[in-house]
């Protein structure tokens, strides 16, 4: 593979904003598994798998994430996890006396997931410091999303690192990722979806995520009445239908590979992402990617996670991605 154009003299990195859990695994009430997760933490943990095998000096290519974890054992089973897997933990905020986020993943017979969460949104809070100290350049690729990104409690950093990044023409991917729980908090954050999707050069989101936010799950009439006038590249998926993407008012329809047996859904939209995302990184360098190839990347992180009970590509995977 091609190293990095570099533009800045720095490496390219990709900076990932979103929240951290531990995932507890159901199948027939009984426990399967219990493993760090969160949407965008899903996406990292696969990207610093594949990028570390890629680019095996950190000076090439760097991924890390802006998060908050509690300071108990969870939260040191999450960032040790991070490491582990290549992604930076420099921004990464310990809160004293507050406890990691859990989440509990309910698999029915077609291993679909249903969840139920333990959060204390109105506790969230990052270290302005590790805040500031992010920095963006026109090589990175930003990926966030979730309510972590719309949460009021933390809006103001949040913002504060989208606005930096655009300014420095970093790429933004922006996965809403809405979930039903969040109903209720339509009328205070919509505003903030809204700016974020100004900000971003990319947003996603699933037709589920949109059904709950404006009551159709239509691509079209998403893009047009939604999207559109605030962001012109839109990726809308619909499970194991095909993907819907929108560029600059210009429809397409792709496959999404099939499955031969569905372990579990949990990360497949995750993933989607950062198969997304990695392919942008990819088309920084070579400038040859088209809209197929980034959706057909796509597909394969999100097939590989959906034939595991893991919220990650694996390793085997990891290493075919990096070589190919």
């Amino acid at each position: 593979m091609k190293e990095p154009v570099n533009t800045t003299g720095k490496a390219p990195k990709i900076i990932g904003i979103g929240e951290t859990v531990l995932d507890v695994i159901f199948k027939n009430d009984q426990p399967q598994s219990a493993t760090p997760g969160g949407s965008t933490f899903n996406s990292m943990i696969s990207l610093g798998r594949v990028v570390r095998k890629a680019f095996p000096s950190e000076a090439a290519v760097k991924v890390l994430m802006v998060t908050e974890v509690g300071d108990d054992h969870i939260g040191s089973i999450v960032t040790r996890y991070m490491e582990d897997n290549g992604v930076s933990t420099e921004a990464v905020t310990r809160n004293h006396g507050t406890q990691t986020h859990l989440s509990m993943a309910f698999l029915d017979d077609r291993n679909n997931a249903q969840y139920e969460f333990y959060k204390n949104h109105a506790g969230a809070s990052l270290d302005p410091e590790k805040v500031t100290g992010v920095e963006f350049g026109p090589d990175d690729i930003v990926l966030f999303g979730s309510f972590f990104a719309i949460n009021p409690k933390i809006r103001e950093f949040t913002l504060s690192l989208l606005k930096r990044a655009r300014a420095a023409g970093s790429t933004i991917y922006y996965d809403i990722n809405f979930r039903k729980s969040h109903i209720p908090d339509i009328p205070e954050v919509m505003e903030n979806i809204r700016e974020n999707c100004r900000l971003s050069d990319f947003v996603r989101g699933s037709d589920e995520d949109f059904g709950y936010l404006f009551g159709t799950t239509d691509p079209e009439q998403i893009y047009t009445e939604h999207i559109a006038p605030l962001c012109p590249n839109f990726i809308c998926t619909c499970g194991s239908k095909p993907v819907h993407v929108f560029v600059d008012s210009s429809h397409e329809v792709f496959p999404i590979p099939a499955v031969d047996e569905v372990i579990s859904t949990i990360g497949a939209g995750d993933n989607f992402n950062a198969g997304f995302v990695y392919g942008l990184l990819r088309s920084k360098m070579s400038s040859d990617a088209s809209v197929a190839d980034l959706i057909a990347l796509a597909g394969r992180f999100s097939a590989n996670v959906c034939a595991s009970i893991s919220n990650n590509v694996d390793e085997d995977f990891a290493s075919e991605v990096a070589k190919s």
